[in-house]
């Protein structure tokens, strides 16, 4: 009898055991999910590389923030695009790149203008050209819209490899309510850090002015950030979506409930 009572106790035990370790399990599970839906997944598809992977859309030291219209709405990213008005495209006949300004300008005026400022923002062991503080000359990234490990050098016949893409293109914001920005916002717009990422150059020209109904990125792990950061763009400079583009960016947040819209700081 003895050695059976001793039995139940230690089965019993281990049970216990058991089921803490369970416990356990699950608590770390539901913190890394959480993680992961927020700040994490931008890191998972960048892994060990400094810039936009570790958050910051602009650096304080040397970069100053861009006026936006409004400022971008804390919360879900779901959330703030059930605030987005949804309507119809407007006219594209009247377009032309001029109305968002010169393109790449120091708007910022930190002296450096804003491409080289996002090259230094997304790429690490960034190299500058002799005797300049701005030009880059050469760095390295994991590309956000393929996923693959990528080096930028300058020159003629190579820096057009890694382009600074308008995460929500200048067209397609002509057609969904720049045309009723001013023309100092329209170019706080084509010049914003929050709109901005270096990408991978025949990645960008397949994107084109597409919206989320018509183009997302290879890379599935980064697609809930990119939509995020259209969303926030997209609130922050009063622009609407369509119905199609509204229900695209739903389809991919429903897969990460939890994810944030993208802010500054």
């Amino acid at each position: 009898m003895s050695i059976t009572w001793t039995a139940y106790k230690r089965a019993r035990r281990r049970a216990r055991q058991a089921w803490a370790i369970v416990a356990l399990i699950a608590v770390s599970v539901v913190g890394g999910l959480s993680w992961f839906f927020t700040t994490g997944q931008f890191e998972a598809s960048q892994p060990s590389v400094a810039g936009p992977s570790q958050a910051p859309v602009f650096d304080p030291v040397w970069m100053k923030s861009v006026a936006e219209p409004v400022p971008v709405p804390a919360g879900s990213a779901a959330d703030a695009l059930e605030h987005l008005e949804v309507k119809g495209r407007a006219p594209k006949d009247n377009y032309e790149r001029t109305a968002f300004g010169q393109a790449w300008q120091d708007v910022d005026r930190n002296g450096c203008d804003t491409r080289n400022d996002i090259l230094r923002r997304d790429l690490s062991s960034v190299e500058f050209t002799a005797g300049s503080k701005c030009k880059v000359a050469a760095g390295e990234f994991h590309e956000p819209y393929t996923g693959v490990r990528m080096s930028f050098h300058r020159g003629q016949d190579t820096s057009a490899a890694v382009q600074i893409d308008h995460v929500v293109a200048l067209a397609d914001a002509w057609q969904k309510g720049a045309q009723r920005l001013s023309s100092t916002q329209r170019q706080s717009f084509a010049n914003d850090p929050l709109n901005l990422i270096a990408a991978d150059g025949p990645a960008n020209v397949k994107k084109g002015a597409g919206d989320a109904a018509t183009w997302l990125p290879a890379n599935k792990n980064f697609r809930c950030h990119y939509v995020a950061r259209q969303i926030s763009v997209k609130a922050a400079y009063k622009l609407w979506v369509t119905d199609a583009e509204k229900e695209a960016m739903k389809r991919v947040l429903s897969s990460c409930p939890g994810q944030q819209t993208i802010r500054a700081s």
